[in-house]
């Protein structure tokens, strides 16, 4: 039982390492993006290759997800063109950031995108989305402050 399952551990290992390897991110994406969770919420930071606080943002908000496993899931989502897939996903390495599910615009318009997203935003990173259970839904811009990640981690 035990060798199998280590078998199984060492099998999934290659698909853990590489699970930052950024996806299309679509319109037609948007609305399963959005929808509530089970249980707890949806943390979406949004980040971009050219943003100073970024890479401090993620970790922040990497290390706030993994204080709380069961209650937030943190999915990645870069403004940039999947066709910048490989300098994406360097930047996610550089970060510690492998283990979260990324994702990257692949759209003609990612002004859309931002819309869809959240139609308060002007497209400044980093940003923050937060989707709740119950449907409920915060937006933070900028670098979270040690405030904002109390009122986060309150979920």
């Amino acid at each position: 039982m035990c060798a199998k399952l280590l078998l199984l551990l060492v099998l999934a290992l290659p698909t853990l390492t590489h699970a930052a390897t950024p996806t299309a991110l679509t319109t037609d994406d948007i609305a399963g993006l959005l929808k509530p969770p089970v249980h707890g919420a949806r943390i979406i930071a949004l980040w971009s290759l050219d943003c100073a606080y970024c890479e401090s943002h993620l970790q922040a908000l990497a290390k706030l997800q993994q204080a709380h496993p069961r209650q937030i899931e943190l999915v990645t989502v870069a403004t940039d063109s999947i066709q910048q897939q490989a300098a994406i996903e360097a930047r996610l390495k550089a970060a510690n950031m492998l283990t979260w599910p990324a994702r990257a615009y692949a759209d003609d318009t990612p002004e859309r995108i931002n819309y869809l997203l959240d139609p308060q935003w002007g497209g400044e990173t980093p940003r923050t989305l937060i989707i709740h259970a119950d449907g409920r839904r915060q937006h933070f811009s900028g670098a979270l402050t040690p405030a904002q990640l109390h009122i986060i981690e309150a979920l």
